[in-house]
């Protein structure tokens, strides 16, 4: 039950493919979802085998055309599931993330010291514990190397009270602008060559296998019945490329990033 609006952008000036999705779904959970809901440690009690559960949340993936602006995510959602006794589990979850095509630093610390600063209004403990938390999620293990240089990320937060955690959430929403348009304006009208929108296709396509093989939220939609695919793969590229055995020469721009992926920095101190 319930739905939600999807508004996409394909072919923009700025934005090869940009999207949003707001939803407020209800229902029964699927005995696969469960299953990987009880995989992190949820302790969840069926009555007659089912698991009623609502959950809402605003998601955004925006893939620019030109490679020196990156791509960015970013997901803040509310679950609840009632359980057999009619006692309800509530949780938070989201985060926001960069996936630039190549490396630039002051990009990078901008844009994890304004999430940084959404963190610290609630407590200086957690910037740190979701920034790595981001880096360990955004884990393509068959690869060996993230996503992109990563942001925060957090899933299953229930403590300390409802409102504060929701209170934390919106800063961390508000922040998304502020952390991501100032790259995109620095950098949209940058010139670059057919090489390096080569090497954007490429990393497009980790996105893709991040995407489908691992990530949570994607995995969720696709094992909902009744869900909406269109808007389960709006993450998706407009265009991405495979190749075989493509290693970029070592000491290139593209190595650098490389690097970054593989061995995650500390941006803010």
């Amino acid at each position: 039950g319930g739905g939600g609006i999807s508004c996409v952008l394909q072919d923009g000036e700025v934005f090869e493919k940009a999207g949003v999705n707001v939803s407020v779904v209800f229902g029964v959970l699927s005995e696969e979802a469960a299953r990987q809901m009880r995989s992190r440690g949820k302790s969840l009690k069926a009555k007659d085998g089912k698991l009623p559960f609502c959950a809402m949340g605003v998601s955004s993936v925006i893939h620019p055309k030109n490679p020196h602006v990156p791509t960015m995510h970013f997901n803040y959602r509310y679950f609840e599931i009632e359980e057999a006794d009619g006692t309800k589990q509530w949780w938070f979850g989201g985060g926001t993330d960069l996936t630039p095509t190549y490396l630039n630093e002051e990009d990078a610390v901008h844009f994890h010291q304004t999430l940084k600063e959404a963190c610290d209004k609630h407590d200086l403990k957690l910037y740190p514990k979701y920034k790595k938390w981001c880096d360990d999620y955004f884990y393509i293990k068959h690869r060996g190397e993230r996503r992109g240089i990563g942001g925060i990320f957090f899933d299953d937060v229930d403590s300390p009270s409802k409102e504060e955690v929701f209170q934390f959430v919106k800063s961390c929403a508000k922040a998304v602008v502020p952390c991501y348009i100032p790259i995109v304006k620095r950098h949209c009208h940058d010139s670059f060559t057919p090489e390096e929108k080569l090497w954007q296709q490429l990393r497009r396509g980790r996105y893709v296998e991040f995407n489908l093989i691992y990530d949570r939220g994607t995995k969720f939609g696709l094992l909902t019945p009744g869900s909406r695919i269109e808007s389960i793969l709006m993450s998706l590229p407009l265009t991405a490329r495979w190749e075989y055995m493509h290693t970029p020469p070592e000491s290139s721009k593209e190595a650098e990033i490389l690097e970054v992926l593989r061995n995650p920095k500390d941006w803010v101190h």
